[in-house]
Parts: structure tokens; C-alpha cells; sequence
């Protein structure tokens, strides 16, 4: 890493608001047969050369654990060379010097303002001739304000288009640690699709609103003919009120706005050191009148590939299989976020875990996921414990949660699930066991977790009034994931041939402890985790109660963000795929559909976030791409469609194909990508019975009506008659 050799650098006074651009310029007389960048700076950064941009990495570097690591960039820029050359390097607030999060102040938020900026780079030169050089920051390098005038997270970006940088001033050295620099770890966060604006129209308000048509996380793009001087100034929203004004009023207090100020003639522009979560903008001054045509939605988000696909005929579960999609590409912006819109945008512990499952299917998010853990590792405290949000921003010890710090245990195990590797538990084992070594250091009573904060069933249905946690009690959930991550330990530890007979021990205590505090379930959520963790005497007698408690709710869940993404596999896992499938397709509140027969394009935080007149759920807690509740999907691929591993084989390098199909959908058609090749499986419901296709590219177990049949690689139908469906 050249990159190593080279010092830090930052501006030699306080600019403000305003983005710094540092400069470097340089020649190259002589043929170049190679030349590569490597760079990061504390802030994000956009690089350019000789007018250029460098990469397609947007915010880049990304966002890390920058206490403790500083992901650093390499580029191969040797097509960008001239004889004369200038370098120049826009360096934004970003994740590093933005106040995050922006609902709450601490010692720590503070000493994250207040940081500098800062710049690393050197460029290699390889010449035709076999000479090279190496081009560093250093004293060589200069710096000016630039046309970012204001740039951060939540309230936006501020640009003059006018303003030319034209006092240069010497950057000076910054004494900042290079142990942080690691290599780019995780996927490079890009613009991956453009989507052309809907329509343009004037609300009752008498705002000027374009309308996207899709709730995205990104930017907007917009061209202008204007006067040196103009101004184009936006904000963005989600949602339209009841009325069918704008409305943004859940954003809190982030601002989310774009200020433009234009030069002479026609102009193309979009920010490029902050991102947005919206489906509309409204348009507070443009020059002309403004044409949807001026208008593109630029998607960001990290740089994914898509690996799961499930089509029904259901046009309203299609729709949710996409709000789903849409929810994890506009929240997997380099590290899983809770919302990408109001002032938070964390990497909330809690919801990554709920949904990794359903992550991992829909694309491949092996590489981001193990980069995040890294920062978790990185975060985790002398005690063990996990915070809240990783990156940890919001440091407070004793704060973390049943649930959400069981994101150390569950995560990893997922990953190695699904891809089959090893390295992610041989990475991550020491903060998976410190993690419940943790637990059983501050619990108060001995084989169980109690005395201590957790965000309980959090936004559960059957929730007492004023509250925000379901009515489950907390000291159930947080036994149950103690057990639950203690089992993990043991199975990832006896993988890498580690000696766990001690947690083998404690897991058995704990079991018991669990069975004694709670002979007795009271809500849906501790029958969901007593069965789904085994830690029932009689699963299956656990499943039965629920059952018959979720039709005596009327059909309807109760659970919150703990109990809700295990719901539909305990009851098909016990003989009640049925009801299962009524829970899945109710199109009333609350049911999953019900967001789709609203217009959403993503999954809400709130099974009513919107109302069906209109109104709101509240303005404190409303986000409207909130992907949790979106874990239902891993239902969808393996119960609902069949396509599922046990733990033996992980990875899919053998296959259990066990289908429980449904007439209402007609069919249900799917494909998953895996390390081991394509899956492709579709259920037909005709008059006489069901035929289902498979193709699998490994050894599958085949389980229909009870039956089992073991078939190889290769392609399959098999027909199901009606008495036996």
C-alpha cells in the first residue's frame, strides 16, 4: 500500500460549511504504461482528474468504524493521463463530521463535528521505459473552497455552479493515525439505475411536486436553462398527505433540501457528497418552467447483485416481493440501515438481524455483511457488549438490547449458512462469544437475562398503551436469544474445532431456567420463540396455541420486529401453513398487502403508517422504507416456494425441496442463484392437482404430501392430485 508512505492533509482554516477541494497538479512527459491511485480521506470524497471523475465508487469511502478503520481506494486512472495534469479532490462532511444521529447530543456526537478533514493519496506512475515515480499528499499540495457550499447527510447539499475556485492556499500535514487504513473491504457504493421523473403537478397547497413514481434512495438529476444567478432549490418527501399535498413532516428534523445556484446557459447537476430517501420533490424555485423530462431519480446504493426472484399470480404479493427489493437496495447504502431518509439512517443492530435472512436471498450481500461485522467486531466493547447501531454512534454502555445485540451471533451464522464459508465464523467467533459472555456477566439472575434495558418486542400490535414495545415480556425475549445466540456459539465453535463445552453446559441451564420462569405463553410472540428456539417442552403443542391464538386476534398478527419474521414459519413448520398463507395475503390492517393497496413502493416501519383515510400513524417514528418487516421473504423461498438446506449443508450444496402452495396464487414461480448454481421451481394449481418443476443444480431431497424422494442434479416435474394437495 503506497498509500502508507504518504501523510495526511488538511486546510490550513476553518471554512465553515463550505466543502474544500483539494489540488495537485503535475506532468507525465513521458509514455505511461500504468497509473494507479490509491486514496480516502476523513469525509466522503469526489475525485477528479484532469476533469475526470475517478471510479464509479460514489461516497466513497464508504462508511466504517472510523475510529478504527478507514477503507482506502485504488484506481486504475492510467487512460485519465496527459503530458499536464490536475488532480482535484472535493472532500464533503459525510458520515465522519455529520451530526449523527440528529435526534440526540452526546460528548462523542460532538467530538465527531469537530473533527477535520482530511485527504491521503498517492498516485504510481509506471512509465513505458521501465522509470517510475509516485506522486503523495504532501506539501505539494494545495486547497481552496469550492462550489460545495454546504454538504451533510441529512440536510442536504448547497451548490454554486458559479463560484470558481481561485485562491489556492497550502494544505497542510494533519497528524492523524495510518494503522486505521485497511483495503476496501466492502461493495463500492454506486449509481446502479436512473428513473426518468412520472409526472410533474401542482398539489392543492399549490406546490410544485415531481413524482417519481418509486420511493428510491439517491439523488435527483436536473437540467435548467437559467441566468448566472438562478436558483433551483428542492426538498423530498416519501409520501403525499391525505389531501394530496407534500409532505415530509416524518423526516424530523433533517432538511433534506438542494440548493443550487446557477451559471449562464443550460446546465446538468446532481449532488454527489450526501444521498436522500424519496419518491417525491417539491420544486420551492426553478428557473422556466419546469418539464418532467429535467428531472431523473439517480439510484444509489451499494453495489449488490441480485440473486433471488420470486413471481406469483398475485399482482399484490409481486408488488410487496419488489417493496421488498426496493427497501434492501435503498437501506444496504454500505452498511443496513433502519431508514435512508430522516435524521438517523443507522446501522441498527436489530433490524439487520431480523432481515439477513431474507437479504441474503434476494442478493448477495456476503461481501457487505462481512464488512460490516468487521466494524462491529471493531465496536464492541472491553465488556462484550454490541451497541445499538454499528457503526456505534450512540455510545452508551448498557444500552444494547435482546435482539439487536444478538446481530453478533446471528448475522455470521446466517452468512455462513447461505454461502457455506467458514471465514465469516472464524472472523467473527471471538465477538460472538464474547457477546453472550456479556450477558452472562450483567444479568441478575443466574441462566437467564433479566435487570438490564431491551427494546423488547419492539412496535409489537399487542403493545399497552403509550408504549412503543409489544406486551411481551422482556425478561422471556432476552432469555430466549440468550439461549438461542448461546447455541450458535456452540454450533459455529464446534465447526472451527473449538472447545465449547462450557457454553454446551450453560445453554442447558439456560433451557431450564426458561422452562421453570416460564411454564406458561401469553402473547404471540413468546409462543413464536419458544417454538422456533425449541426451547418448548412440546413445540408443536406451542404452534397449536398460536394458531388458535392468532385466529382468536381475528386472523391477524400481534407480533412486533422480535416475534414477526419467525411467525409464518412456526406455523407452517407445525402443520398450519393455511393460516400461514391468510396472514401472508391479508390486504387489511395489519397484513403485509395492506402497504400495497396504499401505493407503496417499499416496506413501511408501520403496519399503518398511513392510514386508511390518509392520515398518519405520527410524525416522531414513520419512516416509509423500512425494510424489517420485509423479512417475510425468506418464508416466501423456503416454505411458500420450498427451497431450503438444513444445517449440514451449507450453501445449498444439497437442497431440500419442500413446496406449500397455495390456490389463491394460482402459481408460484421462483429462482435463486447460489454458490452452487441456479434454482429454478414453480407449483401450478390446476382443477385436478399441482404440478411443480424443479431444476436444481445439486443432490435434492424432494418432500411432497408427505413423501420423500431423493433426486440428482437435473431438471424435474412432478404432479400432486387434488386429494392428495
Amino acid at each position: 500500500m503506497e498509500i502508507r508512505n504518504s501523510s495526511f492533509i488538511t486546510v490550513s482554516r476553518d471554512t465553515g460549511d463550505t466543502a474544500p477541494v483539494f489540488r495537485c497538479r503535475f506532468g507525465a512527459t513521458k509514455p505511461v504504461a500504468s497509473a494507479c491511485l490509491e486514496i480516502t480521506a476523513l469525509g466522503v470524497y469526489d475525485a477528479r482528474l484532469n476533469g475526470q471523475k475517478v471510479g464509479e465508487f460514489v461516497l466513497a469511502p464508504g462508511w466504517t468504524s472510523y475510529d478504527h478503520r478507514l477503507q482506502e481506494q485504488s484506481y486504475d486512472v492510467t487512460q485519465l493521463l496527459k503530458e499536464s495534469n490536475e488532480l482535484l479532490v472535493t472532500v464533503g462532511r459525510g458520515w465522519f463530521r455529520s451530526p449523527i444521529p440528529g435526534w440526540m447530543d452526546s460528548e462523542d456526537k460532538q467530538r465527531r463535528l469537530h473533527q477535520p478533514c482530511g485527504l491521503i493519496a498517492a498516485l504510481r506512475i509506471e512509465y513505458g521505459d521501465g522509470t517510475g515515480e509516485v506522486i503523495r499528499t504532501d506539501n505539494g499540495w494545495d486547497w481552496a473552497e469550492s462550489p460545495v457550499r454546504f454538504s451533510e447527510i441529512y440536510d442536504g447539499e448547497t451548490y454554486d455552479a458559479s463560484f470558481v475556485p481561485v485562491s489556492f492556499e497550502p494544505a497542510v500535514p494533519l497528524e492523524w493515525s495510518k494503522d486505521i487504513l485497511i483495503p476496501q473491504e466492502g461493495e463500492e457504493i454506486r449509481e446502479t439505475e436512473r428513473i426518468s421523473a412520472r409526472r410533474i403537478f401542482q398539489t392543492p397547497a399549490g406546490d410544485t411536486v415531481v413524482d417519481f413514481g418509486q420511493e428510491v434512495t439517491g439523488y435527483v438529476e436536473f437540467s435548467a436553462d437559467a441566468r448566472q444567478g438562478d436558483r433551483v432549490l428542492f426538498d423530498h418527501a416519501e409520501v403525499l398527505d391525505a389531501d394530496g399535498n407534500f409532505y415530509n413532516a416524518n423526516y424530523r428534523s433533517a432538511k433534506a433540501r438542494v440548493e443550487y445556484t446557477c451559471r449562464e446557459g443550460r446546465q446538468t447537476w446532481h449532488p454527489g457528497l450526501t444521498f436522500f430517501g424519496f419518491r417525491y420533490i417539491r420544486l420551492l424555485s426553478f428557473p422556466g418552467t419546469p418539464k418532467k423530462e429535467d428531472f431523473t431519480a439517480i439510484v444509489v446504493h451499494s453495489s449488490l447483485q441480485r440473486t433471488g426472484w420470486l413471481k406469483s399470480g398475485n399482482p399484490e404479493l409481486n408488488q410487496l416481493v419488489s417493496n421488498i427489493a426496493w427497501g434492501q437496495r435503498g437501506n444496504f447504502l454500505d452498511v443496513p440501515t433502519d431508514c435512508p431518509q430522516r435524521d438517523e439512517r443507522l446501522g441498527w443492530t436489530g433490524d439487520a438481524q431480523a432481515f439477513v435472512r431474507t437479504a441474503s436471498y434476494l442478493f448477495d450481500v456476503e461481501k457487505f455483511f462481512r464488512k460490516w461485522l468487521h466494524d462491529m467486531a471493531a465496536d464492541q466493547y472491553a465488556s462484550g457488549e454490541i451497541g445499538q447501531v454499528i457503526p456505534d454512534v450512540m455510545p452508551q454502555r448498557d444500552s444494547s438490547s435482546a435482539a439487536w445485540g444478538d446481530a453478533a451471533t446471528i448475522c455470521p451464522w446466517q452468512i455462513y449458512e447461505t454461502y457455506g464459508d467458514r471465514a465469516v465464523l472464524q472472523d467473527q467467533f471471538e465477538c460472538m462469544r464474547r457477546w453472550v459472555d456479556y450477558i452472562t456477566s450483567v444479568t441478575k439472575t443466574e441462566n437467564m437475562w433479566t435487570g438490564h434495558f431491551h427494546f423488547g418486542d419492539w412496535l409489537g400490535l399487542d403493545a399497552p398503551e403509550g408504549s412503543y414495545k409489544g406486551s411481551t415480556r422482556e425478561d422471556f425475549i432476552a432469555t430466549a436469544f440468550y439461549a438461542h445466540s448461546t447455541s450458535l456459539v456452540i454450533r459455529a465453535g464446534k465447526l472451527l474445532g473449538k472447545d465449547v463445552a462450557g457454553y454446551e453446559a450453560l445453554y442447558g441451564r439456560i433451557v431450564s431456567a426458561f422452562r421453570k420462569a416460564f411454564p406458561e405463553y401469553l402473547t404471540q410472540t413468546e409462543h413464536v420463540l419458544a417454538a422456533h428456539f425449541h426451547l418448548a417442552v412440546d413445540p408443536k403443542k406451542t404452534a397449536d396455541a398460536l394458531a388458535d391464538m392468532v385466529r382468536r386476534d381475528g386472523t391477524q398478527l400481534k407480533t412486533g420486529f422480535v416475534g414477526t419474521p419467525y411467525l409464518l414459519h412456526v406455523l407452517t413448520d407445525y402443520g398450519h401453513a393455511d393460516l400461514a398463507w391468510d396472514l401472508m395475503l391479508r390486504r387489511e390492517y395489519p397484513g403485509w398487502l395492506y402497504p400495497v393497496t396504499m401505493g407503496a413502493t417499499t416496506v413501511w416501519e408501520h403496519w399503518d403508517g398511513m392510514k386508511a383515510d390518509g392520515s398518519f400513524w405520527s410524525t416522531d417514528m414513520n419512516s416509509f422504507n423500512h425494510y424489517a418487516y420485509g423479512a417475510v421473504a425468506d418464508w416466501l423461498f423456503e416454505k411458500a416456494a420450498g427451497i431450503c438446506h438444513d444445517d449440514e449443508h451449507p450453501g445449498f450444496n444439497e437442497l431440500i425441496y419442500a413446496p406449500h402452495p397455495d390456490r389463491r396464487l394460482g402459481f408460484l414461480q421462483t429462482r435463486l442463484d447460489t454458490r452452487h448454481g441456479t434454482i429454478r421451481a414453480q407449483w401450478t394449481c390446476g382443477q385436478d392437482g399441482i404440478r411443480y418443476e424443479l431444476t436444481t443444480p445439486v443432490r435434492t431431497r424432494v418432500i411432497l404430501g408427505g413423501k420423500e424422494t431423493l433426486v440428482e442434479k437435473g431438471t424435474y416435474t412432478f404432479w400432486q392430485e387434488e386429494k392428495d394437495a
